[in-house]
This record gives structure tokens, sequence and C-alpha cells, in this order.
């Protein structure tokens, strides 16, 4: 394992900006997997490190291809991590809404311009996502929907789910998108959490990548080969919107089986204490995403699920 410094922004009265990224193995570009790049993204970072310790094991017994190399980058904005901020810690902009960048242009703009300049030659790229809204998500894989997807490649993780999704206008600048469009194999690896770390979660989301890169004949690896994955697309989640505002209280969680008309949440006045609604399933199906917050507004989509096929 090779400590490399990306990109670095020189810092008047705190440590310099860096954005580190750990290389194994020897040769060509093969894969390139990023980590938090959001300050709140505790468990994307998690996973990435777990990600770098596996994959120091499987150097130190020559596992890694011969004339293949592997970029992880655990963090791409370490000063909002330092100060638990979600986004750029000094005008709130979001780095993974800035790509391809612009390295003569604002902060968040140079600072992708630079991480975007490491990765856009890797054929595989793999991002541990997080969700714009809190909450969490069912295990899966999502590819933009760009023309360039490879949905039987995002089926080789062998995670529950493939969710192909059709980009948005503001999605056009985050990184996956562009990865796409200079034609890298791109995915995003959503995980139960964000802020909150969850082991399991993790270590399901790092061994469905080795077995990746076992499949892509990068790395030398028999592990668990995960599910048949189930693809569908992103439009296909059934929201369940809260009917009040108040405390946020959950019967159930990601990935959890529900059936048409079972209790899925109750919101509870915030001075009264009182149940102002319930919530239920409108669909026999998975849970795919629930809001991990204490209190909800009013129309929040607090849960969104895949209704089963029958």
């Amino acid at each position: 394992m090779k400590k490399k410094i990306l990109f670095e922004i020189k810092a008047l009265y705190r440590d310099d900006f860096r954005v580190t990224g750990f290389v194994f193995g020897r040769g060509e570009p093969s894969v390139c997997i990023v980590g938090s790049m959001r300050g709140n993204e505790n468990q994307q970072l998690y996973a990435c490190s777990e990600l770098v310790r596996r994959l120091s094991e499987l150097e130190e017994k020559g596992r890694i291809v011969p004339g293949r190399q592997i970029l992880v980058i655990p963090c791409a904005n370490p000063y909002s991590m330092n100060i638990k901020k979600r986004f750029w810690s000094i005008d709130n902009t979001d780095i993974n809404r800035m790509f391809p960048g612009y390295s003569e242009g604002e902060t968040t703009q140079r600072i992708a311009a630079g991480i975007f300049d490491a990765v856009k030659d890797y054929p595989f790229g793999i991002q541990f996502a997080s969700f714009y809204m809190p909450g969490g998500f069912v295990p899966h894989v999502r590819m933009m929907k760009t023309g360039f997807e490879k949905v039987s490649l995002a089926e080789q993780f062998g995670l529950p789910y493939v969710v192909l999704h059709t980009p948005r206008p503001f999605d056009t600048t985050t990184l996956n998108y562009n990865w796409q469009i200079w034609e890298t194999n791109a995915f995003s690896i959503y995980t139960t959490n964000t802020s909150r770390v969850d082991r399991n979660s993790a270590r399901q989301a790092v061994e469905a990548i080795l077995n990746f890169l076992s499949k892509q004949e990068i790395i030398r690896y028999h592990g668990y080969n995960g599910y048949v994955s189930r693809v569908i697309e992103s439009e296909d989640f059934i929201p369940v919107r809260a009917a009040d505002a108040g405390f946020f209280e959950t019967s159930v969680r990601p990935g959890e089986a529900v059936e048409e008309g079972q209790l899925l949440a109750k919101i509870r006045d915030p001075y009264l204490g009182t149940v102002r609604s319930c919530l239920n399933a409108p669909v026999h199906g998975t849970v795919a995403f629930v809001h991990d917050e204490a209190m909800t507004y009013e129309n929040t989509a607090v849960f969104k699920l895949i209704r089963e096929e029958w």
C-alpha cells in the first residue's frame, strides 16, 4: 500500500486541506473507490477504512492481480468531517454538486476538479454514497441512467437491489454522473446509515466490492457471493408521507417486509405527547428507506417502499 496526496490547498490558519489516496498493486489504473464526500458521512468513511484494511491484507498475501492498480480515497472533505458539518465549512456548498469541477473557480469547484483529475481515467468507479434526506436505506447499488450504464456489472456486487436512477438536473454535477460521461463504469453503494456507523452493513458493502473486484479479475478472492439482485427503477419507490409534523416513532427498519395496512409509524404531538396520526403501508412490499430523525415535518417522505411482485 502506498499513501498518496491527490490534491492539496495551502491554509493560512489551520492545517492544509489534503485529499489522501491509498494505492494498492501496480500497473494500469483498474478501479477507484471513494468514501465520504460530506462531513456527516461517518458510515461511508468507516466502510472505506474497512476496505483499506482488507485490501492491505490481500496485498500482503499477493492477491492483487499483477498489472492491476486500485485507488481508495477514504475522505474527500476532511475539513467538514472535522467539524461535523455536512457541507463545505465556509460557504455551505456541496462538493458532490461541483463535478467535473473548475480549477480556477470557487474552493469546492477546485477540490472537485482536483479529485476528478485523479480518478477520471479508471475504468471502474465506486462511491460510498448517502441520500439527500436523513434516513436509512436497504443496501443496494445505484446507477445513473446516462446511456452508458451496464446493469449486468451492477448485479455482480451481489447486493439485494440494483436501482436505476434517471438523472435530475442537479444530478449532472455529481461524481457518479460525470464518471459515466467520461466512460467510467460508475456505481454508488448505499448502506443502511449515514451519520451513525452500522458495522454489519459496512461489512456487507465491503464484501460486495471485494466480490465485484474478484469477478473483474482485479483481485484473487473467494467470498460470499451475495444475493441475486432485483433490478428496479428509482421512480418505482412508493413514498409514504407524514400527515402531520411531530415526533416520529417508526415501527419498521430498512429491508423489512410489510403487509398492506401494517403500521409503519406514529407521529406524536411535540407539546401534548398524544398520537396525531398513524402511517400504514399502502402496499405489500419491502421497506427501502426509513426517516431516522427524531422529528418530521408535514408531507415529508418518511418511508419509501418497494412493491412486491406476485
